[in-house]
C-alpha cells in the first residue's frame, strides 16, 4: 500500500537501469505518496495522497 495517489490514481512506473556499458536492469519509479488525514464528505479520512495533488490543493486536509 501507499504506492499509489488515490486521488489522481498516480502509480508505479517501469523501465530500465542503463549503465555506462549500456546494459540494462529493470526498476521501477514510485510517486512521492503521504499518508494524510482528508476531508471526505465532511468526515477526516486517511489517505494516500501524492505531493503533487497537495500541493495543487485537489484535497482539503483536515
Amino acid at each position: 500500500m501507499g504506492k499509489f495517489c488515490e486521488v489522481c490514481h498516480k502509480g508505479v512506473v517501469s523501465g530500465n537501469n542503463v549503465s555506462h556499458s549500456n546494459h540494462k536492469t529493470r526498476r521501477t519509479w514510485a510517486p512521492n505518496t503521504q499518508r494524510v488525514r482528508v476531508n471526505v464528505n465532511g468526515t477526516p479520512t486517511r489517505m494516500y495522497v501524492c505531493t503533487r495533488c497537495l500541493r495543487s490543493g485537489k484535497v482539503e486536509r483536515v
